[in-house]
């Protein structure tokens, strides 16, 4: 492993360790966001409704 290896890979492990939460935060957000848009548009479609 080289020497610029082994500094790339600290690096990412402390980005890792200082955004992790930050992002699991935000994948979270971005799912529930999608499982909102979901069950509006199920819900739109059974009724029949339009915009």
């Amino acid at each position: 492993m080289t020497f610029d290896n082994a500094r790339d890979l600290a690096i990412a492990a402390l980005l890792v360790r200082t955004f992790g939460r930050d992002v699991l935060v935000l994948l979270r957000r971005a799912a529930a966001a999608g499982v909102r848009a979901g069950v509006t548009e199920l819900s739109r479609e059974r009724t029949g409704g339009t915009r």
